[in-house]
């Protein structure tokens, strides 16, 4: 019985191509809830933080996880839509007792608080995602983030202290972790972390292209092209580098995920000219990007903070620049912004990992902010 009900569940998990159903799921829910509707549709919903009595509550798995659904009577079609989790899930198991250690249903129970200690899954889960300027501000807090889902890392920045710290507060050793020191304004060493990630990790699902920031000095009027030149590499063009470099595996793979990370000056003026330039051209390359790859499985968006609290806003420097206060410059651009503060890179986060995970399958070819509103 156990046999036929798992070949029938790997046919079904084979054929579905649909969206997974979110961040965590109770597979006993919607497997349950399932059969009570024809068709299978599931009309029934878990309140949060609650789980079916009896069954662990897990979340959308991965290649190599198995999945576990109670089969009751050999009613297995129900668990077609249970497995809205894309064909990479390819493992059924029937469920034993050590695997569902919890107290049984109690008459007329349906739900009771999940356990604290019970295992979870992330949303990023077995992936393994590349973070250039990962050592501080929105890279490092995108590389914490993505740990914590489950996601191997690869972080990358030109300080290797930077990097330790980060892998260090995200709790990973080199079976989950690894830092790559290089310079993304140069084309061979903009690649390394990709290479490398590679390397150790066979691999790269997700490629953060964070890394920016202004080099030199930029008036327009003292026409010095090496900052500008340098600015646009450093911002738009090491995109390209690191990107070229992710794109083949991805493409071999039918999966990944590639997230440019613009500005408010990807849309608006009120940077520097070349820093606006090259935020602006991210959304053109990000756009192409993602009509090339598109057939592929390979997504590519650009999420733009507005203000954000990281190490690059100096509001003293600008104080001192503009003759004022740090309260007064702080004051100034929270003020152009709806919410009328700035931003902290955590805030960041959840788009970024929505991106790169399951659910945001069908965003791709978009120009997304995360800004408090800025100039709206």
């Amino acid at each position: 019985h156990f046999a036929e009900s798992r070949a029938r569940a790997i046919g079904l998990l084979k054929r579905s191509n649909a969206v997974g159903l979110g961040r965590t799921l109770d597979l006993q829910t919607v497997f349950v809830g399932a059969r009570k509707e024809e068709g299978g549709v599931a009309r029934e919903s878990m309140p949060p933080g609650q789980r079916v009595c009896g069954h662990r509550r897990i979340g959308v798995p991965n290649v190599g996880h198995i999945v576990h659904v109670i089969d009751r009577g050999g009613d297995i079609e129900g668990f077609r839509h249970a497995a809205r989790l894309r064909s990479r899930v390819v493992t059924y198991e029937p469920p034993t007792a050590n695997r569902f250690p919890h107290e049984p249903c109690q008459d007329g129970e349906r739900f009771r608080p999940v356990d604290s200690n019970e295992e979870t899954m992330g949303q990023l889960d077995g992936r393994v995602a590349v973070i250039t300027g990962g050592g501080r501000g929105i890279g490092e807090a995108i590389a914490l983030r993505y740990a914590a889902e489950g996601a191997t890392i690869v972080i990358s920045s030109r300080t290797a202290s930077d990097l330790d710290n980060t892998l260090e507060t995200a709790g990973l050793g080199s079976d989950r972790g690894l830092a790559v020191v290089a310079d993304a304004s140069d084309r061979v060493d903009a690649r390394r972390p990709v290479v490398e990630a590679i390397e150790r990790f066979g691999r790269v699902d997700i490629l953060v292209n964070n890394v920016g920031g202004t080099v030199g000095q930029n008036d327009p009027f003292l026409a010095n092209d090496d900052a500008f030149e340098a600015t646009l590499v450093l911002n738009l063009v090491s995109a390209w580098w690191t990107t070229s470099a992710a794109l083949p595996g991805m493409r071999d793979q039918g999966f990944g995920r590639i997230i440019s990370i613009g500005s408010g000056a990807s849309k608006n003026t009120g940077a520097s000219l070349p820093y606006t330039t090259a935020k602006h051209g991210l959304v053109g390359f990000t756009k192409e990007l993602a009509k090339s790859v598109a057939p592929f499985g390979i997504n590519a968006n650009l999420l733009c903070p507005g203000w954000t609290r990281t190490s690059l806003l100096d509001f003293e420097r600008i104080a001192t620049a503009r003759g004022t206060t740090v309260e007064i410059e702080e004051a100034r651009s929270a003020a152009e912004s709806l919410q009328n503060r700035v931003l902290d890179a955590s805030e960041l986060t959840g788009m970024a990992t929505l991106l790169a995970g399951d659910d945001g399958r069908g965003i791709t070819g978009q120009v997304i902010s995360v800004d408090g509103g800025y100039k709206v």
